[in-house]
Order: C-alpha cells, then structure tokens, then sequence
C-alpha cells in the first residue's frame, strides 16, 4: 500500500530524513515512534505531499506519487490527521463529516445540489455519527465539542473519504487515560477494514495495537519489527523507551 525507497529530506544542512525506506502492506496497522525532532512529521509530510523530497521515491497503491500535489495524493485515498486538531470549528458535526464525505462524489460539486440528494454522503455521515460516538452531539457545533470528541470528529474526518491508508498523527496527544482508552478502542474497532500509519508517543496506544513499528531517530530508522522485537531493542530503549522503563 505504501512503499518509499530511500527517501531523504534536507533542509540545509540537516538532514530531517534520511534514507528511509518503508514497506507497508495493504491491512497493516504500521506506528512510527521516536523522540521529538526524529522525523516524524516530516515524513508524513512527504508522504502527504506537503513537503517535495530532497531525493528518493514515495509509492502509494503501486503509483509513484512522488511528484503529486497534497491534493492529487488525497483523491488516490490517503487521508491523514494532525498533531493540532484540524476541523471546521464554524460548522457542526454533522456538517463537519458531510463536507469530507462529498469530498468523494465524482464529478464537479454544485452549490445548488439539495441535502436530500446526497444519499450516499448522508448515509456515510449517519455511520460515522455512530462509530465515533457522536450521535448525542452531532448538531452541535465542533467548537463547542470536548477536546476528546474533537480529535474523534477529526479521526472521523479523515474516515469520511473511505481511504485506502489513514495516517494519525498523534491522535492521542493531550487526551486523559480515559479520552485515550477510548481512541484506543475506536481504533481496535476500524482497524482490520483499513491500512494505518500512526504516530503516537503513547506506547501502550502503539504496543496495543500495531502489527509492527518502525523507529526514527535522528531522521534514520535504527529498529523495525513486531512490538515484541522492539520493545526488546537494545537501540531503542536507550534512543526512545528509556533503559528503566517496562512497557506493555
């Protein structure tokens, strides 16, 4: 699903990525770790197209997108969220998820289409409203929301185009244990239907629940495997995890 070969991105003499190549497949559920600074963001930046490589090749579904613009990559069906929630704090949840999911329709959008018209938006938005628990508040608008069910409401814009990859950028970040056990099931229920790339600083979020994880440090990945290989790496714990630490 994504592939990137040697992948690299400088901005003058620092190197924010470095010879990164990734291999996801089509299913996986892939987390990204590493301190602050390690590249993190940068890479999903390129993936997404908002930042231009310095060299190597980024392949998204078997096309090489490399050269796309943020948007041409968005319409292949990779959709991604951010470390500050991202949403349309004017409009309300309902309207939030209706605009991304007629983001999808074919052909051009008519500001004269009526509401009843748009069957299948509709019908994706009523899903969406249920699976993020949203039902109680979805006429309400999103700058009125807590800041758990804001980061559902992004988590649900980013689901709304019915993506081939979600990339999550720290979903989780300024949540309380019971906001982050909440995200932690959410995303225990959607992730057998989808491909996720995650950044998380949460390791109980990443050790619960990926399939393997990749770790950047100093913009080079130092470990790659299952939770078990990389809570066990010996790079790791001391780049990352911490020596002392023990996590599950």
């Amino acid at each position: 699903m994504l592939k990137t070969e040697s992948l690299e991105k400088r901005f003058g003499n620092l190197k924010a990525v470095n010879d990164v190549s990734i291999d996801i497949e089509e299913g996986e559920f892939r987390s990204l770790i590493g301190p602050n600074g390690a590249g993190k963001t940068t890479l999903f930046n390129l993936v997404t197209g908002a930042l231009t490589p310095s060299s190597g090749q980024i392949y998204f579904d078997g096309e090489n997108i490399t050269d796309l613009e943020p948007h041409e990559i968005a319409q292949r069906g990779c959709s991604r969220s951010f470390q500050i929630t991202s949403i349309f704090p004017d409009l309300s949840v309902e309207e939030n998820l209706r605009v991304m999911a007629q983001a999808k329709l074919r052909g051009r959008p008519s500001m004269f289409k009526r509401k009843e018209e748009l069957v299948e938006p509709l019908k994706r938005v009523d899903e969406l409203v249920d699976l993020l628990d949203l039902e109680d508040v979805r006429e309400r608008t999103a700058s009125e929301l807590s800041h758990g069910q804001k980061r559902h409401l992004e988590i649900g814009l980013t689901l709304a185009r019915d993506p081939n990859l979600l990339m999550l950028d720290e979903p989780t970040a300024g949540m309380s244990q019971e906001e982050t056990r909440e995200i932690i099931d959410l995303l225990n229920e959607i992730k057998s239907d989808y491909t996720v790339l995650l950044v998380e600083h949460d390791m109980d979020v990443v050790m619960s629940l990926s399939d393997r994880i990749m770790v950047l440090h100093h913009g080079e990945v130092i470990a790659e495997g299952t939770p078990d290989v990389v809570r066990d790496d010996e790079r790791v714990r001391e780049a990352y995890l911490g020596v002392e630490e023990t996590y599950v």
